[in-house]
């Protein structure tokens, strides 16, 4: 299988499955909460909002286990593709569903169900990208070539952000509000061509051939690994949610704290985020390289350790209101977390056997995604509302990066391991 074909499937279909994700997030902080929560309360509707948000990450779990099933027995190939159809399908109709003012109370319920499917299909979608890229790839390079699968998040943000920037600075605020705000949405139309081209261009694994070449698919793989691989799921959770807790802060939270604290201009926040994101997609190749030559857990270590002492400054750079410092707050912030996010492909793929690789592995993110990720904006935004100060915020940032230090910390190094149905030498039971 031709790797080019294998690093563009996995970086352009994870690039547009996360714009599709990304989108919401930042509609949400700047529109849904006057469109489909409509509230005396500012701040009422501002957590309504983002409490929407966070039903996308709960429902990631979901699409965890029911793509790890197809994944681990059908194939890595079917199962992406499935979950690219239906994250360029749910991310359409949201751009044509009518709002609170127009249908009533069924425009937020079917806006929930929307981010629901939005939350299976990326929570499928991570997993498959990853390992199509991971098992494809030369041992000794299965950090950068992973690293293609996470560059699709940084991807899907900039060009989330860069789209609202585009719309909201060509059109006046009355029309984004009434109908510029569902251009984006209706853009992820692409996605279903991606998923086209998948289909017709990519093949399997080779650790995914062995495995029904020998007729080894596990006939539960959710359970198995969670029968045999529970510690590894849980070590890997942890691991991940400082890396949720920290792209979701800088590039959801802080534009509604940016603009309702601190009263500045929503331009200049998106800027921010768009640099930042220019930023992280050229780190995170080169941290994914570094972990080939130096390990996983030492470029992730390091990362959780800069993310805690990067959060102070970057609240303290925003107060200032000066523009300049205001976007290296921000930019700064999304680079260091490719730090954490370039190696965690191949590291996640290295920490589970062949026969329920994908299952452990989008478990462990989608698990650790959800505490991590899901309620970072909707936590900031109670703490700052109830403290009045930045500093619970940091704080909340400084636990996640404690536990995915200690979480990596258990773990043995994974970068010389094997991805074929060996058992994983990277359990807390070999730490």
């Amino acid at each position: 299988m031709s790797l080019r074909r294998v690093l563009f499937v996995a970086g352009a279909s994870s690039a547009i499955d996360w714009y599709d994700f990304f989108i919401y997030g930042t509609a949400a902080a700047l529109v849904f909460n006057k469109l489909f929560f409509p509230a005396g309360n500012p701040v009422a509707g501002t957590l309504l909002a983002f409490a929407t948000f966070a039903v996308g990450f709960a429902a990631r779990p979901i699409g965890g286990m029911l793509f790890g099933h197809f994944g681990d027995r059908a194939g890595r190939k079917p199962a992406l593709v499935t979950s690219l159809f239906l994250m360029g399908i749910s991310t359409t109709l949201v751009g044509v569903l009518p709002s609170y003012h127009s249908i009533g109370v069924a425009a937020p319920i079917i806006l929930v169900v929307l981010r629901v499917l939005q939350g299976i299909a990326v929570g499928g979608q991570w997993a498959g990208g990853a390992l199509i890229a991971t098992e494809s790839a030369p041992a000794h390079k299965r950090g950068f070539y992973g690293s293609f699968a996470q560059i699709g998040v940084s991807v899907g943000l900039f060009s989330s952000t860069g789209v609202f920037i585009l719309v909201t600075s060509l059109l006046p605020d009355d029309a984004f509000q009434a109908w510029g705000w569902r251009l984006p949405f209706l853009l992820s139309v692409v996605l279903v061509a991606i998923a086209f081209f998948a289909q017709f261009k990519l093949e399997e694994t080779a650790p995914m051939k062995e495995v029904k070449r020998e007729a080894r698919p596990s006939r539960s793989p959710v359970l198995e690994v969670l029968l045999t691989n529970w510690r590894t799921v849980l070590l890997a959770g942890g691991a991940i949610v400082v890396i949720g807790t920290n792209f979701y802060l800088f590039g959801t939270y802080l534009l509604s704290y940016g603009t309702s604290v601190l009263k500045l201009p929503r331009g200049l926040l998106l800027a921010g985020v768009l640099i930042g994101a220019v930023l992280q997609a050229v780190a995170i190749p080169l941290c994914g390289a570094l972990s080939d030559r130096i390990g996983r857990r030492r470029v992730y270590l390091t990362g959780a350790v800069a993310l805690a002492v990067w959060i102070v400054p970057a609240f303290l750079l925003l107060g200032t209101k000066n523009p300049v410092l205001v976007v290296l707050a921000i930019a700064v912030g999304e680079a260091l977390v490719a730090l954490v996010y370039g190696p965690q492909a191949a590291l996640f793929a290295e920490l589970f056997p062949a026969r329920m690789r994908y299952s452990g592995a989008s478990l462990g993110y989608q698990l650790g995604s959800l505490v991590g990720g899901a309620l970072t904006p909707l936590i900031a935004t109670a703490l700052y509302a109830r403290f009045g100060s930045y500093l619970p915020v940091a704080g909340l940032v400084v636990v996640t990066a404690i536990v995915s230090f200690i979480s990596v910390v258990l773990m043995a190094e994974t970068a010389r391991t094997r991805l074929d149905d060996t058992p994983p030498v990277s359990t807390v039971e070999h730490a």
